[in-house]
């Protein structure tokens, strides 16, 4: 079962930084498409990033274009998500998937997206002053 674990969130004022990284359970990560999720209170989880295992293109949701970075760090086995200019509005709990199958596209697209294994405790974000 595909598992992944989140780390690096906590509470940024606004126009902040933070880095989240993406810890595979058990497989390696370069040979998936992995995504990074979030959910905020009474919303429901959107993809923001994600990434392909073929080529290595990224996309992003608007509301994170030009403010976010995905990448991988294929030596270290993790994905991480920089996010750098946070605004209140990037709180939520975030979360990251992968999936050999769905392409790194539609994980971001697909509403909702279903990991085909579970989904890890995620990481607080909390952008407040």
């Amino acid at each position: 079962q595909l598992q992944t674990v989140e780390s690096g969130g906590g509470l940024v004022q606004p126009g902040g930084s933070l880095r989240l990284s993406c810890a595979p359970s058990g497989f390696t990560l370069a040979y998936y498409n992995v995504g990074w999720f979030r959910q905020a209170p009474g919303k429901e989880r959107e993809g923001i990033s994600c990434i392909s295992k073929s080529d290595g293109t990224t996309y992003y949701a608007d509301s994170v274009k030009g403010r976010f970075i995905i990448s991988r760090d294929k030596a270290e086995n993790l994905v991480y998500l920089q996010m750098n200019s946070l605004k209140a509005e990037d709180s939520a709990v975030y979360y990251c998937a992968a999936d050999a199958v769905t392409s790194a596209q539609d994980m971001c697209a697909r509403r909702p997206f279903t990991p085909f294994g579970s989904w890890g405790p995620g990481a607080q974000v909390t952008v407040s002053s």
